[in-house]
């Protein structure tokens, strides 16, 4: 019998409730979907939540599509993954501290995290996109190779 490569459901929203960069994928209506790299961050009562402009290509594509999918993997080995997708159950201003500060922070630490934040305009043309996830795609390798 052949492992599965699967991962369970407290492994994947472990996995996905880390730190990685994602790639969000955006259906792009008359071109490819959009692909991009993104910061994000989930946890399973609030699903995944992305910051972008509401006016930048992400945020654009967002707006019409209404739903996004979101990998985030594991570049080392063993090699993993996850990839979710849904649809956007909530569209608003993003807030400068809660938000878009909290979300540096995750990424760049307390006090790279500020600095970033305070180098960028406030000019409110940021949004929160959440995203409620319906279907989940994991692979786990190391479920297969030694040791």
């Amino acid at each position: 019998m052949t492992a599965s490569l699967k991962m369970t459901r407290e492994e994947r929203e472990s996995f996905l409730a880390d730190r990685h960069i994602g790639v969000i994928s955006v259906e792009n209506p008359g071109r490819p979907p959009l692909a991009a790299p993104i910061w994000y961050d989930f946890t399973p009562a609030a699903g995944v939540w992305v910051v972008t402009g509401a006016s930048s290509q992400k945020g654009v594509a967002l707006e019409k599509a209404g739903r996004f999918s979101l990998v985030a993997q594991q570049e080392d080995m063993p090699y993993k993954y996850v990839s979710v997708e849904g649809p956007i159950v909530e569209i608003r201003a993003a807030n400068r501290d809660t938000d878009t500060r909290a979300m540096a922070r995750r990424y760049f630490g307390p006090e790279l995290g500020d600095a970033y934040v305070d180098s960028q305009p406030d000019d409110g043309s940021s949004r929160v996109y959440r995203m409620q996830p319906e279907r989940w795609l994991t692979v786990d390798y190391a479920k297969v190779l030694p040791g």
